[in-house]
């Protein structure tokens, strides 16, 4: 299964309000670095969203045109 942003957003958040939540020090820094790994995995599927959006348009533009130049070819042949 995917993780999306969303996810690891509030994975991050529930750290964060377990780092203040802590008494012992070793815990909030535990909670703390907890934090900032999901945060990271945030952004990276974040990113990896919007690079998967911009290769599906690009993937969809070539293939528009190709279906054109294939018609015109068509249409050259039968209109000879």
């Amino acid at each position: 299964m995917a993780q999306t942003y969303e996810f690891y957003l509030e994975r991050a958040e529930a750290a964060a309000d377990a780092a203040k939540e802590a008494e012992l020090e070793n815990v909030r820094n535990r909670e703390l670095r907890s934090e900032k790994t999901w945060r990271g995995l945030a952004e990276q599927a974040r990113k990896t969203a919007l690079e998967r959006d911009k290769a599906d348009a690009e993937r969809a533009a070539r293939r528009e045109a190709e279906a054109a130049e294939a018609a015109e070819a068509a249409e050259a042949i039968s209109g000879d």
